[in-house]
């Protein structure tokens, strides 16, 4: 089990709200706060902060560079596990620099190409 610790809030432009969902609700464990399906929306709660999908297109199209989670505990050997039985493939853990410093951190893609930064405590 991943536990995300914070991000305010960022908004992904989804094509597949079902597959978006089992990656972000059922895999990496945000659980749904609120949907407005008259506009296509649904809010995802990460941690203190807000992952919030949405199937509308936007002026720059789909989906975005990458975002940044934090995750506590961050124990890199049992995230790689736990996403590999998932079929998720992680990148290799390195050291980059994030909002408390620098610390540990492995990048993963979602069902539709975004990339999720998965960040650990600094050094």
């Amino acid at each position: 089990m991943i536990r995300i610790r914070e991000i305010d809030h960022v908004v992904l432009r989804v094509r597949d709200l079902d597959r978006m969902l089992w990656f972000y609700r059922d895999l990496l464990g945000c659980p749904i706060v609120k949907r407005q399906d008259a506009i296509g929306l649904v809010q995802l709660r990460a941690g203190r902060s807000l992952i919030d999908l949405s199937t509308s297109e936007g002026p720059s199209g789909w989906n975005m560079d990458h975002f940044c989670v934090r995750v506590e505990p961050f124990d890199a050997e049992s995230i790689v596990a736990y996403l590999a039985s998932h079929g998720i493939d992680a990148g290799k853990v390195v050291s980059r620099h994030g909002a408390e410093g620098d610390g540990p951190s492995l990048y993963v893609s979602d069902p539709e190409g975004n990339v999720v930064e998965l960040k650990g405590a600094p050094w």
